[in-house]
Formats: C-alpha cells, sequence, structure tokens
C-alpha cells in the first residue's frame, strides 16, 4: 500500500498531526449476502478510520452487504445448503426423485441423507483454518489463537490445503494416466493383447513431440511416444516438459517460464507438493502458491492430455454417434453389468467379452435374455464412445441409487468415484460388486483385476471371461430380488471429437465464422463432478439454461454431462432447441445438438482441443477469445485442478461450490484476482446457477468487446 496520509482537522493544530492508514485503493475481497468471498470490492465498502471532531481515531464500516469476518460469511455459507427434502423438490431429473424416496422406503442412507447427517458442517473445515499436518495439532486459528503450535498462520495454513487438494488430483489424474500409457507401450511391445486402433493419433502426436516417423515402423514409433509422456510423468532430473512443448501455446509457455512455474514432471511436483506443504519446511504461503501452479500444469499436460493422447492412441477417437441414457433404459431379465470408474482397457476387454457369441449363449442358458452393459461415471462415457450398446446411466453422486433399482447383477468398479456406500447399497439387492484395481479396494467387494505390480496384464482376455462369468451367476444367484426401474429414457447425440468437428465442417473455420458474426456469442466447457452443496443436477441444468439462450454454445465432458444428457440438451429436437438463442439455433440448424458431449473427464482435452483450433482460426490467442469453463458443482480433488488447467491458459473458471479458503485474505485474492495480471483469468463463485450464467454471458460480452467482434 502507499504511504500513511494524515487528515485535516481545522479545529485543531494539534489534530493535523493525527495519523491514521491509508484507505485501500485496490481490490479487495469481501464477502456476499451468500458468505461467497467476491473480488474488486471497492474500497470504500470495507472498514476503514476516521478521525472524529474530537480527535479520536475511530473504525468506521459501509455495509452494503459485505461483512469482514469469515465465520459469519462460513455461517451465511451453509444456509446455502440445500436440505434432502429441497432435492427431492427441485432436482431435475424425475427418475432421481423416484429413486431417493424408494431408498427411503427401503430404509437405504443415500448420499443426501448422509449430507443432512453431516450439518452443521465445520466452520473451521469450511473455512480451511483447521491445520492437523502433525501431531502436535489440530490447529484452529481464531483471534484468541492467531497461529498454529508451529507458528503457522492462516495463510499458510489455507494455502498448504489448497497445495495438497492439488497435489492428490495430480496423483489421481496422473494415475489414470500411467495406466493407459503403459497398457499403450505394452500393447505395443506384445505383452498386451490388446490392437492398437489409432495409428493416426499415434502419428500425429509423434510427429508433434519431434519423434522420428518416416521408414519406422507403427510399434516402435508407438513406444517412442509412451517414453515421452511416461518421462513427463516421471523424470527426476529437470528437464524440458516435453507434452507442453508439443502441445501448449508458445505464448502460454513463455507466460509459465517467467512465473518460473514449468514442472519438472508430474511425480516431482506431487512429491514437492507434499514436502513443502509438511510440518516445518515451506512457510511462505506465495511459495506454497507457486508450487500449487505447478501441480496445475502437471495435472494438465500429464494428467489430461497425455492421458488423452494415449486412449485414443490404443482405444481411437469414436465418432458421433446416438446414446440412450437414463436408468429407464435398463433391462429386465438380462445380466446386466455396469462399468464404473475410469480405467479404460480392462472395460473394453469386459464389454467385448460380454457381447461376444459365446458369452451371449452362456447367459441365455443360464435363462436370461442376454447381456447388457451400462456405465457410470467415466469409464461408462469411454465405453459409450466407443462400443456401441453400452448405455450411460448417472454420475458417481448417484450411483447408489442406481443400484437400488434391483436390475444390475454385477458392479464392476475401477478407480475415482466410486464411493464406498455402494457396497451398502449392493448387498441389499444382492448386486456382486468387483474390484479391477488394487488402488480401489472395497470391503465386501470381490476381486478379479491386475495385481499390484501388474505381473498378469498378459491375462488381461482372462480377467475379463472370469468377471463376465461372475456375472451370469449372480443373476443365476438373484432369481426373485424385486426390480423397481423408473420410466425415464431418453436419447442423446455424443461423439464431438475434435476430429468430428473438422469432418463435419472441414476445418476450425466456420465456428471462428460464426463466432466472429454473433451466431455463436461464446463456447463455454461445461464439466465437474457433482455436490449436494448445491441443488444436485440443477445447478448444472440452470447455468446451461442461461448460457444458450444466450447463443453461446456448450461442450461438455464428465459427470456433469450426464443430467444435459438425461434431460435432452445433447440432443437434435424441439425440446433443445426450445433453450436455444435465435442466433445459435440459426448455426445449428436441424443436424447439431446445442450441448455437444466430447467424452470422459480426461476428454476436457478435446474442449481445449477445440478451443485452441477456433482461436488459431480467428487469429488470436485462447486468453483474448470470448470463452470460459465452468464445473458448477465440482466436488473433489481434481475439480480444483481441472479449473486451474483452463485458468493456466487465461480462460476464467466459473462455479458455484466455492473452496475451503474463507479464512485467508491473501489466498482468496491469490486465487481468485491477482493471477488475472499473471494468467490473464480469474476465478468466480456464486452460489446461485442463474447468476453464475448471467456473469458469464457479461464476461464473455467483454471479451468481444475488446476484440472488436459487436
Amino acid at each position: 500500500m502507499a504511504n500513511d496520509i494524515r487528515h485535516e482537522n481545522h479545529n485543531s493544530q494539534a489534530h493535523q498531526e493525527t495519523t491514521i492508514p491509508e484507505h485501500h485503493h485496490r481490490a479487495i475481497i469481501g464477502f456476499d449476502k451468500n458468505g461467497i468471498p467476491k473480488v474488486l470490492v471497492p474500497a470504500d465498502v470495507h472498514s476503514h478510520t476516521h478521525v472524529d471532531e474530537n480527535g479520536n481515531v475511530i473504525e468506521h464500516t459501509h455495509e452494503d452487504s459485505i461483512t469482514a469476518d469469515y465465520m459469519q460469511a462460513v455461517a451465511a455459507y451453509r444456509k446455502t445448503f440445500p436440505s434432502k427434502q429441497d432435492v427431492i423438490d427441485n432436482t431435475p431429473d424425475p427418475a432421481v426423485k423416484e429413486m431417493i424416496l424408494r431408498a427411503e422406503q427401503l430404509g437405504i442412507n443415500t448420499v443426501f441423507d448422509r449430507f443432512d447427517a453431516q450439518q452443521p458442517q465445520c466452520s473451521f473445515g469450511l473455512s480451511g483454518s483447521c491445520c492437523r499436518i502433525c501431531t502436535m495439532g489440530p490447529c484452529r486459528i481464531t483471534p484468541k489463537s492467531p497461529r498454529g503450535v508451529c507458528g503457522a498462520d492462516v495463510d499458510l495454513i489455507v494455502s498448504r490445503q489448497l497445495l495438497r487438494g492439488a497435489a492428490a488430483g495430480a496423483a489421481q489424474h496422473g494415475m489414470h494416466a500411467r495406466e493407459v500409457i503403459l497398457s499403450l507401450k505394452w500393447a505395443a511391445e506384445g505383452k498386451l493383447d490388446v490392437p492398437i486402433v489409432g495409428e493416426y493419433k499415434i502419428r500425429t502426436m509423434a510427429e508433434a513431440f519431434g519423434i522420428k516417423i518416416k521408414n519406422r515402423q507403427l510399434k516402435n514409433i508407438t513406444i517412442d511416444l509412451c517414453d515421452a509422456l511416461l518421462e513427463d510423468l516421471s523424470r527426476t532430473e529437470p528437464g524440458e516438459y516435453k507434452t507442453i512443448t508439443a502441445c501448449a501455446p508458445p505464448e502460454r509457455q513463455k507466460v509459465w517460464k517467467d512465473m518460473d512455474i514449468l514442472p519438472i514432471s508430474a511425480y516431482h511436483e506431487v512429491f514437492e507438493a507434499y514436502h513443502t506443504s509438511g510440518c516445518a519446511t515451506g512457510g511462505d504461503w506465495k511459495s506454497i502458491m507457486k508450487q500449487f501452479l505447478r501441480c496445475g500444469l502437471a495435472f494438465t499436460f500429464s494428467g489430461v492430455v497425455g492421458t488423452s493422447i494415449a486412449t485414443d492412441s490404443l482405444l481411437g477417437v469414436g465418432d458421433r454417434t446416438t446414446a440412450k441414457t437414463n436408468v429407464g433404459a435398463l433391462k429386465e431379465g438380462y445380466v446386466n453389468i455396469a462399468v464404473h470408474g475410469h480405467l479404460p482397457v480392462l472395460v473394453k476387454e469386459i464389454v467385448k467379452t460380454g457381447y461376444s457369441e459365446k458369452f451371449q449363449k452362456m447367459a441365455k442358458d443360464a435363462g436370461a435374455k442376454g447381456i447388457q452393459f451400462y456405465g457410470i461415471c467415466c469409464s461408462g462415457l469411454s465405453a459409450m464412445y466407443r462400443y456401441a450398446g453400452v448405455i450411460p446411466l448417472s454420475n458417481a453422486v448417484s450411483a447408489e441409487m442406481v443400484i437400488g433399482t434391483g436390475a444390475l447383477d454385477l458392479w464392476v468398479a475401477d478407480v475415482q468415484e466410486v464411493y464406498p456406500s455402494i457396497m451398502d447399497v449392493a448387498k441389499c439387492f444382492k448386486t456382486t460388486v468387483v474390484t479391477t484395481h488394487d488402488s480401489g479396494r472395497l470391503p465386501g467387494a470381490e476381486h478379479i483385476g491386475y495385481d499390484h505390480n501388474h505381473t498378469n496384464i498378459s491375462e488381461t482376455h482372462e480377467i475379463a471371461e472370469k468377471i463376465v462369468t461372475r456375472a451370469i451367476e449372480s443373476f443365476q444367484a438373484r432369481r426373485g430380488i424385486p426390480v423397481v426401474i423408473p420410466p425415464y429414457e431418453v436419447e442423446a447425440e455424443v461423439g464431438f471429437s475434435v476430429e468430428y468437428v473438422c469432418k463435419r465442417f472441414g476445418s476450425m473455420k466456420p465456428l471462428a465464422d460464426a463466432l466472429k458474426e454473433g451466431k455463436i456469442l461464446g463456447i463455454v466447457n461445461m464439466v465437474g463432478c457433482n455436490n449436494p452443496k448445491v441443488m444436485y443436477e440443477k445447478a448444472i441444468c440452470d447455468v446451461a439454461d442461461v448460457l444458450l439462450k444466450n447463443n453461446v454454445l456448450i461442450l461438455t465432458n464428465g459427470c456433469a454431462s450426464f443430467p444435459l444428457m438425461k434431460m435432452g440438451y445433447c440432443q437434435t429436437s424441439e425440446l433443445a432447441y426450445s433453450r436455444v438463442g435465435d442466433n445459435l439455433k440459426e448455426f445449428l440448424g436441424d443436424d447439431l445438438p446445442p450441448v455437444w458431449h466430447v467424452g470422459e473427464c480426461i476428454d476436457n482435452a478435446r474442449s481445449s482441443g477445440i478451443f485452441a483450433g477456433v482461436a488459431g482460426a480467428a487469429g488470436h490467442k485462447l486468453y483474448e477469445m470470448p470463452y470460459a469453463f465452468t464445473s458448477p458443482e465440482w466436488s473433489n480433488e481434481k475439480g480444483i485442478d481441472a479449473a486451474l488447467g483452463f485458468r493456466l491458459m487465461g480462460i476464467n473458471s466459473y462455479h458455484c461450490v466455492e473452496a475451503q479458503i474463507h479464512a485467508s485474505q491473501n489466498v482468496m485474492e491469490f486465487l481468485k484476482d491477482s493471477t488475472k495480471e499473471t494468467l490473464g483469468s480469474v476465478m468466480y463463485v456464486d452460489v446461485d446457477p442463474v447468476a453464475l450464467g448471467e456473469k458469464m454471458v457479461e464476461d464473455i460480452k467483454a471479451k468481444r468487446k475488446a476484440l472488436g467482434w459487436d
């Protein structure tokens, strides 16, 4: 801040010398009526000091619905959380309502019951002001005790926890990356008997990485590409992060280099995150937040981009197709198998095996009509894209309600977004749960999968056969289990990859032209998990309604895509088009849905690829374009990284759920606003999804104005 200023009192010479702190002349964060930290609050609405007529220095506050007390703000934020009854009354999917009520009748707890039981959630936890890193704690920061036992202040405590969340997210997507990259490499080496489908992707990416492709066998090119991706994942000696060099815009690479946030490797940055945030190591919150940004880059370029490259190379990109969705698509009388999680390679083999003539006959011999596959979360979306007949049912939060239909014979759980609560519901309906990965064990589940060292990777086909056989056995053992399937089923258009868009339009230029002309106001990537802190799935639909009405094209993937599929946003129908502004409707015609489904959660890479392609065709940099990223209901560690990935590209992120940062003015300002100067992007939170959508539209219009497109 600037120097102190002197207030003049004409009634007393002595009073003229009274010195008080200067009013704030920079953006300060306050709290709105719902307790959400807001940036760019004018200085004169904050507490500051004045000298009264008697020469006393007094504190003065202009209220304007802003409070400086973060505990009051947390209390206000808690009041916005919906109850289970609120969800029953307001969630948009009637199938969800029916299944919540059915679970209640059967005495089965759902995520909404457990969320109610946790209320009121801990104020210190919600604000991020509780530290339990070492055994001298836990320490809570209060006016009476402004530092922890070790001396850590609230900025350090909040930043440490934020960094550890980002590191966990980088580890989770990084594990996904390692599995798929190794699978691709092992397929090339012949250790894994799975065909390599995406030859075009391999050659294109190898060229981008500077790998020689001329006069070389595909398997050798593939191995070199995998080695480059694996090196970025696990490099210990500082060196070039090859995926960033190959895939990131040069302008961004310079920004990150100037900020000194280029990562060494994903493993290193996660390792260093836990090191520096440990007890008695890093004591500077600014340094902690720099490491936070490095984790975001590692997450983005190994966990997302690297995973996407390997997945599309091994399994193929998939093309546009029509998929049935929602629980009404469940079929009675079949051996019903759900695949749930994030690892697509074994899922591919399970689906292939189950749909084979041999196993279809086995199912019919056991009294079933056949075998049918369903998808939960991202394994389901990946399978839906690539194999006909895999029906996506739900995101992770409502998985237990899907089991509650009683229609599932086998639940195949691999890793991530597999809540332990599914086991309680599965027992009620005698649904067999099989885990396939050592990282994702569940108490009471059977394990049929890879061992910890993947020494049985060559037995992938045999593992798949065991799993499908177990499903047929479970079908026979479950005869007589009551089945209740809510009658809600819709069709959705999916498969909007970069490759499909180029095939459909010839290039990205038609999209760029539509943006310039205003037929498309802007493009938004809508993703994220779900969170009972906001109205389940309604927040996503409400944001989408505002965007579409204002002619914003939406790209979607991951768990957030399920309500958009289920509620008809991904259709070419009057239902979908009735939600769309006239300009966007003209662009879409009668062949394109207003929401383009691009895949599973790691397929943020497809959205960023479309963003980059359109920006290139328009002749502008990413951060200049009328783009936005939104995860209205985000809930887990990967969510903060996903938003950060777009923020690092200069694209704003928008959310209805707040991070646990209320207690630290400095961390709030860093996370939400000060990155505008360094990265060209901000983070915006509003618990009201309609207001959030309107803010996105306002900011997109400002981007257009800066480009001269209005």
